[in-house]
C-alpha cells in the first residue's frame, strides 16, 4: 500500500486506460483500479493507482492533484489502509 494512491472525483466514463495514461505523467504506473458498483457495473467515481516508486507517488500528489481529467477536477492523495478512515461521525443512525 506504500505506493498506492487514491484518486477521487473521477468522471463516471473515465476508463482504467485513460487514468493510467494521465497518472503516467508522474512516473511508472503498475496498476489501476477504478471501482465499480457490483450491481450496475457503473463506476463509483473513484479508484486506486499503484505507482512503481515512492517518488512517483509524491510527484503525482504534488503535480496532478487538482488537475482535470475528462471534465472533472481530481482529488489525488496517498491511499490509507482499509478501515483507517478515522473516527466515526456521530449521527442519528448511531443511536440505534
Amino acid at each position: 500500500m506504500a505506493n498506492t494512491l487514491y484518486v477521487g472525483n473521477l468522471n463516471y466514463d473515465t476508463t482504467n486506460e485513460a487514468l493510467r495514461a494521465f497518472m503516467s505523467q508522474a512516473g511508472e504506473v503498475q496498476d489501476v483500479r477504478i471501482l465499480t458498483d457490483q450491481y450496475t457495473g457503473r463506476s463509483r467515481g473513484f479508484g486506486f493507482v499503484d505507482m512503481a516508486t515512492p517518488e512517483g507517488v509524491e510527484k503525482a500528489v504534488q503535480e496532478l492533484n487538482g488537475k482535470e481529467l475528462d471534465g472533472r477536477t481530481l482529488k489525488i492523495d496517498k491511499a490509507r489502509p482499509r478501515g483507517s478512515s478515522g473516527p466515526r461521525q456521530s449521527g442519528s443512525m448511531d443511536r440505534w
